[in-house]
């Protein structure tokens, strides 16, 4: 009996190193999967984080897109004015020039009228 009883004793032993030993172990893994939950909650926050700074960039990137359509629109009128004033300035110079022409050849016929004039009123004089 007493042999059976140190068997016993021994075998208790054994089991209870290999209890404390898994107990061990089960603390380490739980410590383990804290840590783990905590890098999740740390990641999902952070993920959370980026997915706002995303929507937010995107909201920049949609109001600075509607704003370079508005700038393209009012860059497309503006170039549509500047080439009907364009079209218009050429019509004035066209003008201005026709009109230079004209003074030009009426300057002539004032001069030679003159000078028929000036001819006549010696001719006249001379008479």
């Amino acid at each position: 009996l007493q042999k059976e009883l140190l068997k016993y004793k021994q075998e208790a032993r054994n089991l209870q190193g290999i209890k404390d030993a898994l107990q061990q172990r089960l603390l380490q893994q739980d410590a383990a999967v804290l840590q783990l939950k905590q890098e999740l909650l740390r990641a999902n926050m952070d993920k959370e984080e980026l997915h706002n700074q995303n929507v937010d960039l995107q909201r920049k990137v949609e109001e600075r897109n509607r704003l370079l359509a508005e700038y393209k629109k009012e860059l497309c009128q503006k170039d549509r004015h500047l080439q009907q004033q364009q079209t218009k300035l050429d019509e004035m110079l066209r003008q201005l020039s026709e009109a230079s022409y004209q003074q030009v050849d009426l300057e002539r016929e004032l001069e030679h009228k003159e000078a028929l004039l000036a001819h006549c009123m010696k001719r006249e004089a001379e008479e």
